[in-house]
């Protein structure tokens, strides 16, 4: 029997998501057509996008529909940068942020922009006052609502102000965020010059329980931004191509039912993770929670084993049937200390011994009993296998 804890990387799939985009493969046409065909899909397809904008705080026509979260991040960057102000040649970005805006960061630097990084406080927070000293004279900023790693939850709020008061655009990536707090993009957008403050915000499907493959970048009207795609005048120019009715249907779904019950399932989530954390901590007094104690995401659980490998708690848990991470499954498979853990100021020793344990929907009683009942002897197993390597 398999017991999946690690959530933030993919969660199951929504039955009611699954019927609404079996049901919406049957409406025959492209979207972009004017037969009666097409426009039948783009009336779908339009609904969908009101349902969207109604969960996410916007308004329809700011709705860009993505694959994903990677696309909507390389897409709000990238246009973002290409589309900045004179002179401003600086993107602001603070440590520990998802691979997706580190690796777009690094490439548009390498194409000559410039970075300038922000600290995280050691519960892997952005300070408000160190964002707010970055931002003079930057063409963008960019950061994350909600620690995709530790769990950590930043005030996005004041990061849109400070933004708005140095006139300087921002994005803010809502992937791990949305679902499980509340996430508003007019209501995290503070009155500012147009263009600037909040203007963009990144989110994806399969982390609410919808098909993998669909996503969604909201941009404010007033938002300057050059597309990523080109081909076609679709969703304001800002993504060419044929539009994906049957995944904006699932997405609209998926969405209304995590919001519908996000406070129920943050108090359920909660008392599991807390249930766990706890376990933890009694059979390996030696851990340690990572992030905000309080303060974080409710489905998230990142804990550091002192002394152990972290691959090999993977691999031990795995055995036991416990599907766990060591960090971004956009990292899977690369054996590397944890990026944001070193971001906190803990060493690489230790950014290598942390595990990421996070909750869903599917998840009960179960799930943390088969952790609790494995993690012991893993911990001593792996420490054994960080003492094999030291030797």
């Amino acid at each position: 029997m398999r017991f999946y804890l690690d959530h933030a990387a993919t969660t199951p799939l929504r039955p009611e998501a699954r019927d609404a985009w079996l049901a919406a493969t049957e409406v025959v046409g492209n979207a972009s057509s004017t037969h009666g065909a097409g426009q039948d899909a783009r009336r779908l397809l339009e609904e969908s996008r009101e349902r969207i904008a109604a969960v996410l705080g916007c308004d329809p026509i700011e709705v860009v529909l993505t694959s994903g979260g990677t696309e909507s991040i390389n897409t709000a960057l990238r246009g973002l940068w290409v589309s900045r102000e004179a002179g401003a040649e600086t993107i602001v970005f603070p440590d520990g942020e998802h691979h997706a805006t580190m690796d777009t960061v690094a490439a548009l630097v390498a194409d000559g922009a410039g970075a300038r990084a922000v600290a995280l406080d050691e519960q892997g927070r952005i300070g408000v006052s160190a964002f707010e000293a970055a931002l003079p004279g930057a063409a963008l900023a960019t950061a994350l609502i909600a620690n995709n790693e530790v769990g950590t939850l930043n005030d996005a709020g004041s990061l849109s102000a400070v933004a708005a008061l140095a006139r300087v655009p921002l994005h803010l990536d809502a992937v791990a965020a949305v679902g499980h707090v509340p996430v508003s993009f007019r209501d995290l957008r503070s009155d500012a010059p147009a263009g600037a403050g909040l203007v963009a915000m990144s989110v994806a499907g399969h982390k609410i329980g919808a098909p993998v493959g669909i996503g969604a970048l909201v941009v404010g009207r007033t938002a300057r931004m050059a597309p990523l795609l080109h081909g076609g005048a679709q969703q304001r120019g800002l993504r060419a191509g044929t539009q994906d009715v049957a995944g904006a249907a699932a997405f609209a779904v998926a969405l209304e039912r995590a919001e519908a019950e996000r406070k129920t399932e943050a108090a359920r989530l909660r008392v599991l993770r807390d249930r766990l954390v706890e376990g933890i901590r009694s059979a390996v007094p030696e851990a340690e929670l990572l992030g905000d104690p309080v303060d974080r995401l409710p489905n998230n659980a990142h804990v550091l084993f002192p002394d152990a490998v972290g691959e090999s708690l993977l691999f031990l848990l795995d055995v036991a049937g416990v599907a766990a991470s060591t960090g971004s499954a956009c990292q899977a498979g690369v054996a590397e200390p944890s990026h944001v853990v070193m971001a906190m100021g803990r060493s690489e020793k230790e950014a290598r011994s942390v595990l990421r344990f996070t909750l869903g929907r599917t998840s009960t009683d179960a799930d943390v009993d088969a952790v609790l009942a494995t993690i012991a002897d893993a911990y001593l197993r792996a420490s054994g296998a960080r003492t094999a390597e030291r030797i």
